[in-house]
């Protein structure tokens, strides 16, 4: 079978692409992707073409450091409800471990594995490419995971040593830029090097009710490509803290018009609105029993215009005012 990736992962080409001088989109029809992969960032599509496209973009733009630079401009919002896991994982050594079990949803060719001895840990990237090789693809990955580490370990955190399998280039300027000076090629593999002690960093921005949640919505359907109901529920719960979580949104990120969504759903016996009312729910319940946010702060969580809004939507679907039902969870001192 094909093994596919989100096309997330082409974030920032097209962009990079003109700047070199090459044309993104017919350099991806070339590559036998379709057109739309440069503005949809959650279709799936072939890893082995956008291996392709990345070292033609890379040879016919002369950037031997192409998918590096791509990853220079790398968000964990790029790996989708990937990275609101990681994100909210409470240390770097969980974050990486959500990575270990769960970049399959991410990129099916890929696997990262981290192995310890004594005080160094290895986290080392492994890239099927079998019809490859593909250096630019696995320089990407390396480069996305020094922004992961560098999310939880602050920017100015600089690694024991980045190793490449491949052969080093003709320049290693950006490679310098980006790593730093430990930067060695003709390894025996592609990974990131650095003290155990780093894996430990906390991570003071972490919610973990959202990371609770987010790992639930993962898990439901392991060893298998989600369901159409599974993926819009994993948006929601993306899209909802920004404000702007709709069904035509939702449909544009599946790369889908609103009637095609609304079509696939319906043959799960399902609908967007119910959808959304289920996540909101669920992440509702959770909060309350958390019992650390307070409602103003739920409501925005939960993508309400304001907390009028939230008051209204609650008392229809539960019968009771939101805050004596968060009253009646809170300890007898704080009522």
């Amino acid at each position: 079978m094909t093994a596919l990736v989100r096309s997330a992962s082409l974030t920032g080409f097209a962009a990079l692409a003109a700047e070199c001088g090459v044309d993104a989109r017919a350099l991806a029809a070339h590559a036998g992707l379709p057109r739309n992969c440069l503005d949809e960032p959650d279709l799936m599509i072939p890893v082995l073409a956008v291996g392709r496209l990345l070292e033609l973009a890379a040879a016919r733009g002369r950037e031997p450091a192409f998918g590096l630079r791509m990853a220079e401009a790398r968000r964990l919002s790029n790996l989708g409800p990937l990275g609101l896991l990681v994100r909210d994982a409470p240390t770097l050594r969980h974050a990486l471990e959500t990575l270990v079990t769960h970049i399959r949803a991410h990129n099916e060719a890929l696997s990262v594995r981290i192995e310890q001895v004594g005080n160094l840990v290895s986290i080392r990237a492994v890239l099927d490419t079998t019809n490859g090789p593909y250096r630019q693809a696995t320089e990407l990955v390396i480069g996305v995971t020094f922004r992961v580490l560098s999310v939880f370990l602050g920017a100015g955190w600089r690694p024991r040593l980045v190793c490449f399998a491949h052969r080093a280039p003709t320049s290693v300027a950006v490679h310098r830029r980006v790593f730093g000076g430990a930067v060695e090629f003709g390894h025996g593999f592609d990974g990131i090097v650095c003290n155990a002690a780093d894996l430990d960093a906390p991570n003071p921005g972490a919610d973990p009710v959202m990371a609770r949640y987010t790992r639930r919505l993962l898990e439901q359907a392991p060893g298998s490509r989600p369901t159409v109901s599974v993926r819009v529920r994993e948006f929601i719960a993306v899209l909802l803290p920004r404000g702007h979580c709709r069904a035509d949104t939702v449909a544009q990120h599946l790369g889908v018009d609103r009637r095609t969504l609304a079509r696939h759903l319906a043959a799960e016996e399902l609908s967007f609105s119910l959808l959304m009312n289920k996540v909101r729910s669920e992440l509702l319940a959770i909060y309350l029993d958390d019992g650390a946010r307070a409602l103003s702060e739920v409501s925005d969580l939960l993508g309400f215009a304001a907390p009028s809004a939230f008051s209204r939507w609650h008392r229809a679907r539960f019968g009771v005012a939101a805050r004596s039902r968060m009253s009646a969870r809170a300890p007898k001192w704080l009522r």
